[in-house]
Formats: C-alpha cells, structure tokens, sequence
C-alpha cells in the first residue's frame, strides 16, 4: 500500500480518488494528459487521504469527531449545528499535525518553491468523497489563494482539514446519506498563475445546457478565475464551433458580454480581495 503523506501531483491519475480525492487527481490527469499536447498546466503535490486519517488517530480526535456528530438532533436544530459544527472545527485546529506530515509538507513546499521566498500557491481542498448524480461537494470546503512561505502552507493545509466541518458541509453529508467517517480530506497544492494581472475563466467542452459536444464553451473575466468558479461575477461568454476551430478559421459562433463589476486580486500581505473594476474593464472583452 502507498502510505505517503504527500504525492507530486504529475505522478496522480483520475483513478487516484480514494488516495487524494477528486480535484488532485483530475489535476495530475490534466498534467499528464496535457502535457504532450504542449498544454501547461501549473504543478504542485497533494495531501493524501493517509495523511488525513494518520491525523485522525491523534488523541482520539477521530472519535471525539464522531461522537459530536452522532448527535442526532444537530440534523433538525440549526443552532445546535452551529455549535457542534464550530466545536469540532476548534477540535481540528487544537490538535497540532504530526511531525513527520509537517516535514514531508516541507519537503515538497521546497521542491517546488526551489528556494523562492516569493512563491505562490493555491491550497484547495480535495475531498474523497465522489460526486454522484445527486450529490455534488463542489465549493464546499475552504480554498486559499496567494499563498507564501512554509509556515502559511502549514497553516492552511490545517484550515483545510478543519473545513470538512463546515455547518455546511456536515449537514449535506447527513442529508445525502454519506457516513462522515467515509469522507477524508486531502490539500491540493498548486502554482499560482498571476491571472489577476489579465483575466481568467472556465471552458467546458461541450454546451453546458444542452450537452451539444461540438461546441467549446468559454466564460471569463477579469481577475482570478474564483469569481467565475463560484459566481460572484457575471462574466463574458463565447462559444466556439470545434470543426472550424481544428481548420484554423473563426470559430466564435457567438459572444455575449458579462457586467463583469468586480474581480478578485492578490493582497499584497497575501490573500486575495474583491475589488470593483473601471469603467473600461466593464465594456472590454
């Protein structure tokens, strides 16, 4: 069995699920299928679902967890979920990640950083849980942006940890029918790309409302691309015809521009900010 705490992220496949759960191993499947294509995609490593239950086994915070959460009446009384769902977050964040997770966590932060004081990366969570036709866990647990140092790696991976109990989160596992000691929780660590310095998006490969597979189908804005993910921001539209896109002509079928009032940018102490755009972003594509 792989036991590692942490993997490089071109060596996961999509088969990788139970190991780093779904956003890492679709991650390591773009790296490695996009790759030949000439496709660069950002690297990084992930966290893996060893690494989660090893830090589980501390102290018994497995089954302090459970126990909070067999409470059945956190299910039907909203401020009893609150409470239950804040108290096992502080469980979480109480109870220090082992030793070796944290130098393994080093150990990659310095292969990919090489050194770089500067370097930037995303943390997102990538839980284990697979999405079902009627259950999708998308947005659920925490993301952070612009993150530098070893000691902030650390400290968010842990903040990811802890938001697998999320008010949210906890109910929706519940009501799905999902056992939450099922469900670990993984850290994908990736290479930020400045897209706030020019604009960013989601490009589905296919007509998302009629599942016409001969269109590309783009959304952008300005900024980093989490306002389009999670639909703070109305973006600009295309859709492009794939047949005419392959023989090199004018694909754009048709264009429809966004409000685009705001977009996201880095803090400069680290983080990120939603700003309001000019007058002139608004009425570009």
């Amino acid at each position: 069995a792989d036991l590692r705490s942490c993997i490089p992220m071109e060596e996961l496949r999509n088969t990788d699920v139970p190991k780093v759960g779904g956003k890492s191993a679709s991650l390591g499947e773009m790296i490695g299928g996009l790759a030949d294509a000439g496709v660069l995609v950002p690297g990084g490593f992930s966290t893996t679902s060893q690494a989660y239950k090893d830090f589980l086994l501390q102290n018994d915070l497995g089954e302090r967890i459970n126990k909070a959460l067999d409470d059945e009446n956190i299910y039907t009384d909203v401020t009893k979920l609150q409470e239950v769902g804040k108290a096992v977050r502080q469980m979480v964040m109480d109870q220090p990640l082992p030793p070796s997770f944290e130098s393994d966590l080093k150990e990659q932060w310095q292969r990919i950083s090489e050194g770089n004081e500067s370097f930037k990366v995303a943390v997102r969570s990538s839980a284990t849980a697979e999405d079902l036709p009627d259950a999708s866990f998308a947005g659920q647990q925490e993301t952070f942006l612009n993150v530098s140092g070893y000691e902030n790696l650390v400290e968010k991976v842990h903040e990811c940890f802890a938001s697998l109990f999320t008010d949210r989160a906890i109910s929706y596992r519940h009501d799905k029918g999902f056992d939450h000691k099922s469900v670990q929780l993984c850290a994908c660590v990736q290479k930020m790309v400045r897209s706030e310095e020019a604009s960013a998006g989601v490009m589905f490969t296919l007509d998302t409302e009629s599942g016409f597979r001969d269109v590309v189908f783009v959304t952008a804005a300005w900024g980093l691309g989490e306002t389009v993910v999670g639909g703070t921001v109305n973006p600009d539209e295309f859709y492009a015809f794939k047949s005419t896109l392959e023989k090199g002509y004018d694909a754009v079928l048709s264009q429809n521009m966004g409000s685009k009032l705001v977009k996201m940018v880095y803090k400069p102490e680290g983080g990120s900010e939603v700003i309001d755009t000019t007058e002139e972003e608004r009425s570009q594509w």
